[in-house]
C-alpha cells in the first residue's frame, strides 16, 4: 500500500516525515493540504482512522487563538471535521495514512508504526 501524507513544507515535523520516506525508498502520495485541503469526507477519513482523538488534529496555536476559538468547542469529530473545513491550516501535520490506519506523525519518527 502507498502511504498518503498530508503535507505541509514549511513545517519541519511534516519534512521529518517526508525525509524518513525518503530514506526508506518509500513513495507517498503526497498532498500539500494549504494548496488543496481535504474536503469534508476526506476529514472525515482521516478522524477515522488516525489513533488519535479527534481534537488531537487540531492544532491550537496562534492562528487558533486569533481566531477567538476554545479548545473545549473542538472535540468531537464533528466540531473538529467543521472546523478543518473552514479552517484547514490549523490542522495538525503531517497525517500519515496507511490503508485503514493513520497517525499524527509528532514526532516523525511516528510514522513507522504503519509502515
Amino acid at each position: 500500500m502507498v502511504p498518503e501524507i498530508l503535507h505541509n513544507p514549511a513545517c519541519s515535523k511534516s519534512r521529518g516525515a517526508m525525509q524518513i520516506l525518503a530514506d526508506r525508498g518509500i513513495d507517498a502520495e503526497v498532498t500539500e493540504y494549504l494548496k488543496a485541503p481535504p474536503t469534508r469526507a476526506e476529514l472525515e477519513r482521516i478522524v477515522d482512522v488516525i489513533d488519535a482523538a479527534p481534537a488531537e488534529l487540531v492544532r491550537k496555536d496562534k492562528r487558533f487563538k486569533e481566531l477567538g476559538l476554545t479548545a473545549s468547542d473542538y472535540e468531537t469529530r464533528d466540531q473538529v471535521v467543521a472546523l478543518l473545513v473552514e479552517h484547514p491550516e490549523l490542522m495538525e501535520r503531517p497525517v500519515v495514512i496507511v490503508g485503514d490506519r493513520g497517525v499524527i506523525a509528532r514526532p516523525p519518527e511516528k510514522l513507522l508504526e504503519l509502515l
